[in-house]
């Protein structure tokens, strides 16, 4: 499917266990396997990667996928964010808080790491949802 992003590898984007629905670790990565975030920026081909653009975007994605089971971001109830550069934390947290608020919203935990699976990553996350199955 054309519209649809596609695991990298043998796993679910997201897996259903009772109420609670754990959505696998996500970037900004589009379906044609663009990286949204990825701005280039001079005719060397020199790329900025914009931690803003891509947290919407992973949020976004994230979203998609709950949907796909009948939640929504609303209904997450845990992230753990893996930051590349401690230095976007600023940006990262920026956009973050146009999806969460920080008293009703979710428990979070934001750690860096050496690398994520493409060079233009700079965030990934991964949430837990739950939401009262019928």
């Amino acid at each position: 499917m054309p519209n649809k992003v596609t695991p990298r590898g043998a796993y679910p984007h997201v897996k259903v266990v009772g109420d609670f629905i754990f959505v696998s670790g996500t970037s900004s990565r589009r379906a044609d396997n663009s990286i949204a975030g990825v701005d280039i920026i001079d005719e060397m081909g020199t790329k900025r990667l914009n931690i803003e653009t891509q947290t919407r975007e992973v949020l976004k994605n994230i979203d998609r996928n709950l949907q796909k089971v009948g939640a929504s971001l609303k209904d997450v109830v845990d992230v753990s964010t893996f930051l590349v550069n401690m230095n976007d934390f600023a940006g990262y947290n920026k956009a973050y808080a146009e999806f969460f608020n920080a008293t009703t919203g979710p428990a979070r935990t934001t750690v860096a790491v050496h690398q994520l699976p493409h060079p233009d990553l700079v965030v990934e996350i991964k949430v837990t949802a739950y939401k009262k199955q019928s």
